[in-house]
C-alpha cells in the first residue's frame, strides 16, 4: 500500500467502522466490513491463494464471517475475530509456515502498528499544513502540565481557602464548555478512536523480523546435533538416558493396562447409573484423566527430544512409546464414554459438547505424536500441524447454532434426562422458540422428572421457568424492533418471526 495514503485510508476505515458499527449491535455489519476489507485485500494482491495456510485462512475468515450472522453466537464471533487476527499475520507474511507465527506477528502488530500510527502523523504534511510541527510543539509542553498539576493537587490539599475557588472555577468552566458541548457525541468519538486503533492494526501493518527468522529456520524433520568434544561420553550418557526412558515405559504401561482393564470392564461394558449425580465418575474423574493424557504426551516428546531418535537399535523404547500412545488412546476413549453417559442421563451442556471436541483433538494429537517418533519429525511439525487441526475444528464447531440445537435435544429428551430448567432459562434469545413451552407441557415434565430424578437439590419450578421466558419473550421482542438493519442476524430474527407469530 502507498505509504503515502497510508493516514487518509486508515481515516477512511475509521469513518467506514464508526458509520456501520456506532450506537449498533454486531451483526451484518461486521459481515459487511470484513468482506469489503477480504477482497480488497486480494484485488490489491496483498492476499494470494497459494498455500495451505493462505487458503484456508482465506476461507475460513468469509466462512466465520457469514456466520455471524447466521449462527450469531459468541463462540462464532470469537473464531472469527481469530480467523481475523491470523488473517492480518499472513497479511504481513504470506509465506508464513505455521498459523501460530501467525498470531505471533499479529500480535506483535498491535501496539507497533499503533506507534507507526503517532510517527506517520508527527511526519504529515497535507497541502502544507505540517501536523508534525504542531504535535512536536504539543509534546514539549505534556511535562510542565503534569508539573504545574501536581503542585495544584498539592495547594489544594493544603490550603481550603485555594481548594474553595479552584472548585468554584472548575465549576463556571464545566457549565460554560457543557453548554458549548452539550450536543457533543462522547459514544461518537470513542467509537471514531477504536475505528482509529482497529484500522491501525490492518493497514499500518509492521513485520518482526526475528519472528520471521523463526518461522523461516522451522523445519519437519528433526536435524541430529553431531559434537567432537567427548563423543564417548555422550553416547554413553544416551544409552544410560535410553535405558532409564525403556525402564519409565515399561512400569507406566504395566500401570496404565491395569487402569484401562478396569475402565474397559466398568465403563465400557459394565456401567449401571443408580441414580447418582455422577459427579465424581464425570466432573473429577475426566478432568483428571484428561490431564494424564496431557502428561503422557509430554512424557513421550521428553524422551524423544533429541539425538536418541539416532541411536541405533532404540526399537524397544520405540515400540514402548507406540504402546504408551496407544493405551492413552484408549483411556481418550473411555473418558468419551463417562462424557456420554453423563449426557444420555444429564442431557447437552456447553462442557459436555467442549469435552467431545478436546477428545476428538486428543485422539489427532496422539497420532501426531506418533508420526513424530516413528518418522522423526520436529516440535515445529508438532505445533504446526496440531494448531491447524485445533483452528479448522474450531471453525467447523463455530458454524453450529448450539444454543438451539441444546434446547431441542433437552427438551427432546425430557422423558430420559435430566432437564436443568435453570441452565435453559440462561440460554440466548435465539433459541427461545425451543425454549418456550406451554405451562401444562412444564408441568407435565416436571411429574416425569421428580419421579426418574428424585434429588434433593431444589430446581427451578416449571411456574418460574414459564414466567422467566415469558418476561424475555417480551424484552427480545422491544430489542428487536430497536434494532437498525445493519444489527441483523438470521437466527434472531427467526426466533422473533416465530414468537410474534403464536
Amino acid at each position: 500500500m502507498n505509504k503515502k495514503y497510508d493516514l487518509l485510508i486508515v481515516l477512511l476505515s475509521a469513518i467506514i467502522i464508526t458509520f456501520l458499527f456506532h450506537r449498533k449491535f454486531l451483526g451484518l455489519n461486521l459481515f459487511l466490513y470484513e468482506t469489503i476489507l477480504f477482497f480488497l485485500f486480494y484485488f490489491s494482491k496483498l492476499y494470494k491463494f497459494s498455500g495451505q495456510n493462505q487458503i484456508t485462512i482465506g476461507i475460513g475468515l468469509l466462512i466465520t464471517s457469514l456466520f455471524t450472522i447466521l449462527t450469531h453466537s459468541l463462540f462464532s464471533y470469537i473464531i472469527n475475530f481469530l480467523t481475523l487476527f491470523i488473517f492480518i499475520g499472513i497479511v504481513i507474511y504470506p509465506n508464513v509456515q505455521s498459523i501460530i507465527n501467525s498470531l505471533a506477528l499479529s500480535f506483535n502488530n498491535l501496539l507497533e502498528s499503533q506507534l507507526r500510527f503517532i510517527k506517520e502523523l508527527t511526519n504529515a504534511n497535507i497541502q502544507g499544513f505540517n501536523f508534525g510541527k504542531y504535535i512536536r510543539k504539543f509534546n514539549l509542553f505534556i511535562l510542565p502540565i503534569l508539573i504545574v498539576l501536581v503542585f495544584i493537587f498539592l495547594y489544594r490539599r493544603s490550603n481550603p481557602i485555594f481548594n474553595k475557588l479552584l472548585v468554584n472555577t472548575f465549576d463556571s468552566i464545566n457549565k460554560y464548555l457543557s453548554f458549548i458541548f452539550c450536543d457533543f457525541d462522547t459514544l461518537l468519538f470513542l467509537t471514531l478512536l477504536i475505528g482509529i486503533v482497529i484500522s491501525n492494526i490492518i493497514f499500518l501493518r509492521t513485520s518482526n523480523q526475528k519472528i520471521i527468522r523463526s518461522d523461516l529456520s522451522s523445519n519437519n524433520e528433526l536435524i541430529r546435533q553431531k559434537s567432537r568434544v567427548n563423543n564417548y561420553f555422550k553416547i554413553t550418557a544416551l544409552k544410560n538416558e535410553y535405558q532409564a526412558g525403556v525402564f519409565l515405559l515399561l512400569i507406566l504401561n504395566a500401570i496404565l493396562l491395569i487402569v484401562n482393564v478396569i475402565d474397559i470392564n466398568w465403563v465400557w461394558f459394565n456401567f449401571e447409573w443408580e441414580g447418582q449425580y455422577l459427579k465424581q465418575f464425570v466432573h473429577e474423574g475426566t478432568y483428571l484423566l484428561i490431564l494424564s493424557i496431557i502428561i503422557s504426551i509430554a512424557l513421550v516428546l521428553f524422551l524423544f527430544r533429541g539425538n536418541i531418535n539416532f541411536l541405533s537399535n532404540n526399537k524397544n523404547l520405540r515400540y514402548l512409546s507406540y504402546l504408551w500412545l496407544a493405551q492413552n488412546t484408549i483411556l481418550t476413549i473411555s473418558v468419551g464414554l463417562r462424557n456420554f453417559y453423563y449426557i444420555n442421563y444429564f442431557s447437552l451442556a456447553y462442557k459436555r459438547i467442549g469435552v467431545i471436541i478436546f477428545l476428538a483433538l486428543t485422539i489427532y494429537g496422539l497420532y501426531t505424536v506418533l508420526v513424530k517418533v516413528k518418522y522423526r519429525k520436529s516440535a515445529f511439525y508438532l505445533f504446526r500441524t496440531n494448531s491447524y487441526a485445533i483452528y479448522v475444528v474450531l471453525v467447523f464447531t463455530s458454524l453450529i447454532n448450539w444454543d438451539s440445537f441444546i434446547a431441542r435435544h433437552n427438551f427432546k429428551n425430557a422423558n430420559s434426562s435430566f432437564l436443568h430448567l435453570d441452565y435453559l432459562s440462561d440460554l440466548s434469545n435465539k433459541s427461545l422458540p425451543y425454549l418456550d413451552k406451554p405451562l401444562a407441557e412444564l408441568k407435565e415434565i416436571d411429574k416425569v422428572q421428580k419421579k426418574k430424578f428424585p434429588f434433593e437439590v431444589k430446581y427451578m419450578t416449571p411456574e418460574v421457568y414459564h414466567e422467566t421466558i415469558e418476561k424475555r419473550k417480551a424484552k427480545f421482542i422491544i430489542e428487536w424492533n430497536s434494532k437498525n438493519i445493519l444489527s441483523w442476524n438470521l437466527p434472531e430474527y427467526l426466533a422473533y418471526k416465530e414468537i410474534t407469530r403464536k
